[in-house]
C-alpha cells in the first residue's frame, strides 16, 4: 500500500482514481472533489476543508480525522467505509452508500445526514442540529447514540436501536421493521404512520406520540405527563409501566397499564373495528 505522509492538496481533484493507499496527516485545502473515484483507502489523522472531499470511494477506512464546515457534503457514493475516532462539523455527508460503519465519531452539523444509506452501523455517535438524519436508510444497527436533530429515522426500514438519547421532533415517520431498546425518545408525534415500530423498556415524552401506526408493540415503556392523545388510530400490543396521562382511539389491540390512566378519549372518531381492550392494574 503506498504511503503519502505530511503533505497538502488543493484545487480540482488532486487525488482522482488513486487506490491502495494510506494518507497519513494529509490537508485537503481549497478547491473540490480532492479524493473522487478512488478505492482502497486508509486515512489517519487527516484534515478535510475544501468541498466533496471523498466521493466515490469503495473500501476505504478513515480513523482520527476531522472534517471542516466547507467540507460540506463530504461523503458520497462511497460503499464498504468504516470511519472511527473522527469529528465532522460540515453538513450533508454520507448519501447514497452501502455498509457504512461509524464508531466514536461526534457530528456537529447532522442536517440531512445519512440519507439512503444501506447496511448502517452506529455506534457510540453524537449527532447535533440539523434536520432529517437517517432518510431513507435501510438495514440499520445503533448502540449508544446521543442525538439532538430533528425529524430522525423518517422512511427508516429494519432498524435495529439500542441505548439511544433521541431529541427532536417528528421522529420514526413512516418506518417499517423498526425495534428501539432501551432508550430515551424526546419529541413530539412520535412514531406517526409507521409499521411494525417496536418499542422496549423505552420512556416516550411529547405530545401526541404513536398514533397511526400499525403493529405497534410496546413492552414495559413509561411515558412523561405531557405525552397526551397517544394510539390514535394505532393497532397495538402495549405493557406500560406506571402511568399514562390519555389514551385517545386506539383502533384495535389490548393496552395494559401498571398504573393510572388520567383519561380514556373514545369519541365518534374512533376507526373500526374500535375493539382495543384497555386494562389497568391500579
Amino acid at each position: 500500500m503506498k504511503l503519502i505522509k505530511d503533505k497538502s492538496f488543493g484545487g480540482e481533484r488532486p487525488l482522482f482514481a488513486l487506490k491502495d493507499a494510506r494518507l497519513e496527516n494529509v490537508t485537503i485545502t481549497e478547491g473540490e472533489s480532492g479524493i473522487k473515484c478512488c478505492r482502497n483507502l486508509e486515512a489517519d489523522n487527516c484534515h478535510f476543508y475544501g468541498k466533496y472531499p471523498w466521493w466515490h470511494v469503495d473500501k476505504s477506512l478513515i480513523t482520527n480525522c476531522y472534517f471542516a464546515v466547507g467540507s460540506r457534503s463530504a461523503i458520497w457514493y462511497s460503499n464498504d467505509m468504516t470511519m472511527r475516532d473522527s469529528v465532522i462539523d460540515g453538513p450533508k455527508f454520507f448519501r447514497e452508500m452501502d455498509g457504512l460503519t461509524l464508531e466514536n465519531v461526534k457530528i456537529n452539523d447532522a442536517d440531512e445526514t445519512f440519507w439512503k444509506v444501506r447496511n448502517l452501523n452506529v455506534k457510540n455517535v453524537v449527532l447535533r442540529d440539523g434536520t432529517y438524519p437517517f432518510m431513507f436508510c435501510e438495514n440499520i444497527r445503533v448502540d449508544n447514540l446521543d442525538a439532538e436533530s430533528k425529524y430522525v429515522f423518517q422512511y427508516v426500514r429494519n432498524a435495529e436501536i439500542h441505548n439511544a438519547h433521541i431529541v427532536t421532533k417528528d421522529a420514526f415517520w413512516e418506518t417499517e421493521n423498526v425495534t428501539v431498546y432501551d432508550s430515551v425518545l424526546d419529541g413530539e408525534y412520535l412514531g406517526w404512520h409507521s409499521r411494525n415500530l417496536k418499542l422496549v423498556r423505552c420512556h416516550i415524552s411529547g405530545e401526541q406520540p404513536l398514533c397511526y401506526v400499525d403493529g405497534l408493540i410496546l413492552e414495559d415503556c413509561t411515558f412523561d405527563a405531557a405525552s397526551d392523545r397517544c394510539f390514535e388510530d394505532s393497532t397495538l400490543e402495549a405493557c406500560i409501566s406506571g402511568d399514562i396521562t390519555e389514551i385517545k382511539n386506539p383502533r384495535s389491540g389490548h393496552i395494559r397499564v401498571s398504573g393510572r390512566i388520567g383519561r380514556i378519549t373514545i369519541d365518534e372518531n374512533i376507526l373500526a373495528p374500535a375493539d382495543c381492550v384497555i386494562e389497568q392494574d391500579v
